[in-house]
């Protein structure tokens, strides 16, 4: 059964740094599109970065650039998500996302994409 699991959320003071990680068990999504959304309690679900299947092209919610950079593992099926310079509005469920358009991903709040882990929460403290 293809999964996707996240890991690496947790407390982080303001400033400080977390990394996202994400696994494809089964090995499936190394020619997937990857990427991270978020959804904070009473929000909207957010795209935050995305990854084409290659690595090659990456892209940003206009909120994390310059602080969050995404990045996949040499066997293409893990997905990392650096994050510097966290603040308190970044504190959210966030979520690991694959799909084979990576246009799915990047556009729009996650309507059209196919595979989602179960979400890690992170916390900024201020």
């Amino acid at each position: 059964q293809v999964q996707l699991v996240e890991s690496g959320g947790g407390l982080v003071q303001a400033g400080g740094s977390l990394r996202l990680s994400c696994a494809d068990s089964g090995r499936t999504f190394s020619v997937y599109a990857m990427g991270w959304f978020r959804q904070a309690p009473g929000k909207e679900r957010e795209f935050v970065a995305g990854i084409d299947w290659s690595g090659g092209s990456t892209e940003y919610a206009d909120s994390v650039k310059g602080r969050f950079t995404i990045s996949r593992g040499s066997a293409k099926s893990t997905v990392y998500l650096q994050m510097n310079s966290l603040k308190p509005e970044d504190t959210a469920n966030y979520y690991c996302a694959a799909d084979n358009a990576f246009a799915h991903i990047t556009r729009g709040s996650g309507g059209r994409v196919d595979y989602w882990g179960q979400g890690t929460q992170v916390t900024v403290s201020s």
